[in-house]
């Protein structure tokens, strides 16, 4: 439906953010290629990466463009999560860190033509979320002005990037510990080129690594001894520069601020996981969705065949599904709005903003994981076999749960910060906090429905205080301990909040009345399944009565079957390009011809007397076309 593509996809904006990459995917050098080798598909995705590059005017540009570099991942991930894992790589955290870093005085030419591909080398094999301890050390040589990049323990060693030979020369940005006459100056960024045409530099050590679940990438163990990178391999900005002397002068007052600085391409690295994933999760409920209309099973009559959507046990799980996907979708879009338009010198405006991707790219790449699993499942065996474009997708989502920040941990950074920091509840005239009155309200009330939402964070944040202040004295780790639980509740609770809300205003601009009623509906669908999980504490607290936490399921079987005519309407929504799903056997009504028979081969028989009429007649065209010069092929070598 147009009017809910046009909401979905960002309104005036769809053709200039989403567009080219819409376009790309279709084309038939995205299709699925059976019978590849692991390392043949990483090089495939390699190459694929060089066809996005030749599809953009501008690398820089695209780099610097938040909004369109986050839809590339949205629409890329679904046909290859290995050319979204390297897009993000290159774009985001390599040609994104030397942009972010004086990069107007560096030529980029190398990296913005693809001549050379960039990677980011951060994590090291002891070190992950914890990077802010890593080892890695870049030693200042008074002597030469420069630098000495080396990998002092083999706990230091960089964990996991693409550095192998595979998909040609590349260079890569470095997180190193500056030492500067054995005094640590903290974490910066270093420029590194790792190898050329004919292999790796000297001192770069890289041991491929085995191959992981999903979609191949050429990850690695990457180590360096002694390599010495010249002065301007430092990348400089106001948080940290180097003079001439080797004093370090720097804007901000300590080594961990100066690292998070160094490193700020991972929140948008956070907007990039979220929208892939989230491309994955809606080309999985499009793909069981029309399967579960092409599917026929028997009827309750004799010889009655109908679809598997006639049944609530099936579609009410993809409504489900489908209603997260919205509220999914809304929330990135608010996301990206918010970083796309924040204030960069308000310090605590940009701290909030981070603090809300980070929980956002937990949500969705969490929920994205449940969708697939569970449009899978619908999908029954058919799911399983990777030409019908479901089986790998699970396996990419995780790869989107644990990149940029594992969801847990930055989670629980955000709890630690929310416990105090912020302030829930429903909102009423004097702000936050206000009791919610259930009498006489209605369950299919929309405001009631996110009233109730909120009064659930609001419980879970009271319980974490409470508990925060209520623990050992003098155990910090107890304390939070007994804290964590409760926190990571009201995390979660305001994740679901922060969606219903995107999701609410998304059916508020609606402009015609079957859009409004069919996103009003979804979003009181998503509402009610949010609020299942909260009724016994909302209850207890007195803001829903027995009464209304009696009626939620019915209510909610209620929307459920206001919906279901709709479900093809709500994913052809999701606008992906007719030429994808016709690659793939379960999305298009003759799925079952995919199955057909191969034809015979054609056997020459040794029987003189028994002559095969379909050979004769080939034989015949040959000896025909061979009586006109130059009309048969040349001879090829094998």
């Amino acid at each position: 439906m147009d009017e809910l593509s046009h909401l979905l996809f960002e309104g005036d904006e769809r053709d200039r953010v989403h567009g080219r990459w819409r376009a790309l995917v279709a084309g038939e050098e995205f299709a699925y290629r059976p019978d590849l080798t692991p390392r043949e598909r990483a090089e495939l995705s390699y190459r694929r990466l060089r066809l996005v590059n030749s599809a953009i005017p501008s690398a820089e540009a695209l780099t610097y463009d938040a909004r369109r570099l986050a839809a590339l991942h949205e629409w890329t991930g679904f046909v290859d999560g290995g050319l979204c894992t390297l897009a993000s790589i290159h774009y985001n955290l390599f040609l994104g860190s030397l942009l972010d870093h004086d990069g107007y005085r560096r030529d980029l030419s190398p990296y913005a033509a693809m001549r050379r591909t960039g990677v980011f080398l951060c994590t090291e094999l002891e070190h992950g979320n914890d990077v802010a301890n890593l080892r890695t050390v870049a030693r200042y040589d008074r002597e030469t002005g420069g630098f000495v990049l080396h990998t002092p323990t083999v706990g230091a060693q960089k964990f996991m990037p693409n550095t192998s030979l595979t998909g040609g020369p590349k260079s890569a940005v470095v997180a190193a510990r500056l030492l500067v006459d054995d005094e640590d100056q903290g974490i910066f960024l270093f420029l590194t080129p790792l190898s050329d045409d004919k292999g790796h530099l000297p001192g770069v050590r890289v041991r491929r690594l085995p191959e992981r679940t999903g979609t191949p990438v050429d990850h690695c163990l990457t180590s360096f001894d002694h390599v010495r990178l010249p002065r301007e391999a430092m990348l400089e900005a106001a948080h940290g520069r180097l003079d001439e002397d080797g004093k370090l002068t720097s804007s901000l007052g300590n080594r961990r601020k100066r690292f998070l600085r160094s490193v700020g391409r991972v929140t948008v690295g956070k907007l990039c996981m979220s929208a892939g994933t989230l491309g994955m999760a809606r080309a999985a409920l499009t793909i069981a969705v029309r399967y579960a209309h092409h599917r026929h099973i028997g009827g309750p009559k004799a010889g009655q065949r109908i679809p598997l959507t006639a049944h609530r046990s099936h579609h009410a799980r993809l409504l489900r599904s489908l209603s997260t996907a919205y509220a999914m979708t809304f929330l990135q879009r608010a996301m990206v709005d918010r970083w796309t338009t924040h204030d960069e010198t308000d310090r605590a405006q940009r701290e909030e903003t981070e603090r809300l991707i980070a929980i956002a790219k937990g949500w969705i790449t969490w929920q994205a994981r449940d969708i697939t699993i569970e449009c899978r499942e619908r999908c029954g065996a058919q799911g399983l076999f990777p030409h019908n474009n479901l089986a790998d997708l699970q396996l990419n989502v995780e790869g989107g749960i644990t990149a940029e920040g594992d969801n847990l941990v930055i989670w629980v950074k955000a709890a630690s910060e929310m416990v105090f920091g912020h302030e829930s509840g429903p909102s009423g005239p004097s702000g936050p906090g206000q009791p919610v009155e259930p009498a006489g309200r209605d369950l299919a009330d929309l405001g009631f429905l996110r009233d109730l939402l909120a009064s659930a964070e609001r419980i879970w944040q009271t319980r974490a205080r409470e508990a925060l202040r209520g623990g050992p004295a003098g155990d910090p780790i107890g304390r939070w301990n007994v804290t964590s639980g409760a926190a990571l509740e009201m995390v979660s609770a305001h994740a679901r909040l922060q969606a219903a809300d995107a999701l609410l205003a998304a059916a508020g601009k609606a402009r015609n009345a079957r859009a409004r009623f069919l996103l009003e509906n979804v979003s009181r669908l998503f509402l009610l399944e949010q609020l299942s999980r909260h009724t016994g504490d909302l209850l207890a607290a007195g803001l829903m009565t027995p009464e209304q936490v009696v009626s939620l399921h019915d209510t909610s079987d209620g929307v459920v079957a206001d919906l279901a005519p709709h479900l093809m309407t709500l994913v052809d929504a999701f606008d992906l390009p007719e030429e994808f799903l016709s690659r793939v056997p379960i999305a298009g009504p003759d799925y079952v011809g995919h199955y057909e028979p191969a034809p015979e081969p054609v056997r020459l028989s040794l029987d003189p007397a028994a002559p095969d009429p379909a050979l004769e007649c080939e034989v015949a065209s040959v000896l025909e076309s061979a009586m006109e010069p130059g009309v048969l092929p040349e001879p090829t070598l094998a």
